[in-house]
């Protein structure tokens, strides 16, 4: 069990800008989450009063400039950091103010992770860098069914040196997702990657969110990817400052960057 305090949500408003076109029930709901790092005598305002519902199920672009705050939302998100004020629910309980190792629990019963850079572990072979994740997980896939569902079903015992960069990053969405997780966050996972790709990877998160329904949300400053979203989050300075939702999903094989 989470063991994280729990607490009822109250009822959304009836005009709520950061739920635009939500259509399933919150899984993550922030209200006034702002974030400030200290360096020496100068404050960074990395977050400033952030409200924001993600629906079960969803896939949501969060589109800014670098330094807009993308990385540190996705990072409280996930657990990594924490807000310096408001409060931020997963279901019905509370992460903000949470004990580090109530946010441990939280990130490996629920959460999957996928960065820019892949962070494999260069002597062992994709079967076990995805495996590693199964000792800690409740219930995994097997590691084969993972790197299958990310199409290296014949890649399965090689070594990351081996493996080009869009292979490496695929066993890193493995090793994401070979647990379970109800949530895949993603801080710009074709950052390092070339346009064709780049492509690849965005395919197997489309289909990792559509046929797992795991709900996912992807960091990226480039505005072409937010055409595979069900809701694009446009965050400028800390702040959301728009939040659309796509009439049609398109495939990422159809976006043209």
């Amino acid at each position: 069990m989470l063991p994280l305090r729990s607490s009822a949500i109250s009822a959304p408003s009836a005009v709520n800008s950061t739920a635009s076109g939500l259509t399933s029930e919150p899984v993550f709901r922030l209200r006034g989450v702002t974030k400030v790092y200290a360096m020496g005598d100068v404050e960074v305002r990395a977050l400033d009063g952030v409200d924001l519902d993600v629906g079960a199920g969803e896939l949501v672009v969060l589109l800014g400039a670098s330094g807009s705050g993308k990385s540190t939302l996705l990072n409280i998100l996930g657990g990594l950091d924490t807000p310096t004020a408001g409060e931020v629910r997963y279901r019905d309980h509370v992460l903000s103010g949470a004990s580090d190792e109530a946010l441990t629990e939280f990130r490996r019963e629920h959460v999957g992770f996928v960065f820019q850079f892949y962070n494999l572990i260069p002597s062992l072979t994709a079967r076990e860098n995805v495996a590693l994740v199964t000792e800690i997980a409740d219930r995994p896939m097997a590691p084969e069914e993972a790197l299958e569902r990310v199409g290296l079903a014949d890649r399965m015992d090689h070594f990351p040196a081996q493996m080009s960069g869009g292979e490496q990053q695929r066993v890193a969405i493995a090793r994401a997702v070979v647990k379970r997780p109800d949530v895949l966050l993603c801080d710009e996972p074709t950052g390092a990657l070339d346009f064709a790709t780049g492509r690849l990877v965005l395919e197997v998160l489309a289909r990792v969110n559509d046929e797992l329904g795991t709900t996912t949300i992807v960091i990226t400053h480039n505005a072409a990817i937010a055409r595979m979203a069900d809701r694009i989050v446009r965050i400028s300075s800390g702040r959301i400052i728009r939040v659309e939702r796509n009439a049609v999903k398109e495939a990422p094989e159809a976006i043209a960057w």
